[in-house]
């Protein structure tokens, strides 16, 4: 018969053990969920040749972690940790966009905006994309520089509060006013959100990748804001006229008006159907 005492150091041996279980089981899970976020990151951005060497090497340290005497669990864990971090770090401008678009979404918008995605949107639609055009055209014919952020309201708050907040009716003479050379908002972004120039003279965050020397602040701008944001953007090279945009950071140059006027049919057909519209293009 068990003693007493044998019986107290059984029961304690019992939750002992179960707390011993549980953080294994803590730390299980929380591995399982780091491996499981680097390898949807490296899918998700085009880096799938990347996914078996993350395993690889995985389960080689891992095959050694079991007969070496010298490597130990814990130190297997922090070499999991250190990789894993190391294969994040490569996409850090990606899961940072990705983190933004999140918030973005769940921040509601305000009542001028909402006005913005109504049914007048859709029917006149037209009448935005020519004005846009005839801005953009005969900003390049003059080398007037500028920069449009097509926006789907997903942009931080940050970056519209930098600016000056206008919430205007689209024009080609407004636009043109706007980038003209020495306006006081003439060297920021104009955001248009819907059918609304939302701000103008906002400040964007810079691309950090490298590009062409002729691609001055204005272009790393538009790159870089699509890197952050699910955004696009509309750009003139004031030294040269030319016309781009850019989409998720991928830059197209030399943009013709048919192009541009497909680009801007594209744009307005996704802010209709966000809105639960129809799905005919404009």
């Amino acid at each position: 018969m068990r003693s007493p005492q044998e019986v107290a150091d059984g029961i304690v041996g019992v939750f002992t053990g179960f707390a011993q279980n549980w953080i294994i089981v803590i730390e299980s899970v929380f591995l399982f969920l780091l491996i499981y976020f680097v390898l949807k990151t490296l899918w998700e951005n085009n880096a799938k040749k990347l996914v078996p060497l993350y395993i690889f090497l995985l389960l080689s340290v891992g095959a050694v972690a079991l007969f070496s005497e010298h490597l130990t669990v814990a130190v297997y864990y922090v070499f999991i940790l250190l990789m894993s971090l190391f294969f994040l770090l490569l996409f850090s401008v990606e899961i940072k966009r990705s983190i933004w678009n999140v918030g973005a979404k769940r921040v509601s918008s305000t009542a001028g905006l909402q006005a913005a995605k109504n049914s007048a949107v859709s029917a006149r639609a037209d009448e935005y994309i020519a004005g846009i055009v005839k801005a953009v055209q005969n900003l390049s014919k003059n080398n007037t520089g500028a920069l449009i952020v097509l926006s789907g309201g997903n942009l931080p708050k940050e970056i519209i509060d930098s600016g000056v907040i206008l919430n205007a009716n689209i024009s080609n003479q407004l636009i043109e006013g706007i980038f003209i050379n020495k306006a006081p908002l003439h060297d920021g972004a104009m955001i248009i959100y819907g059918d609304k120039i939302q701000a103008a003279g906002c400040f964007l965050p810079l691309t950090q990748k490298d590009f062409p020397k002729d691609y001055g602040t204005r272009h790393r701008a538009g790159i870089g804001v699509t890197e952050v944001a699910d955004v696009s953007a509309i750009i003139v090279s004031e030294e040269t006229g030319i016309v781009s945009y850019v989409r998720r950071g991928d830059i197209t140059r030399y943009v013709d008006s048919e192009s541009l006027k497909r680009y801007l049919k594209d744009y307005y057909w996704k802010e209709f159907n966000s809105n639960g519209r129809t799905d005919r293009r404009p």
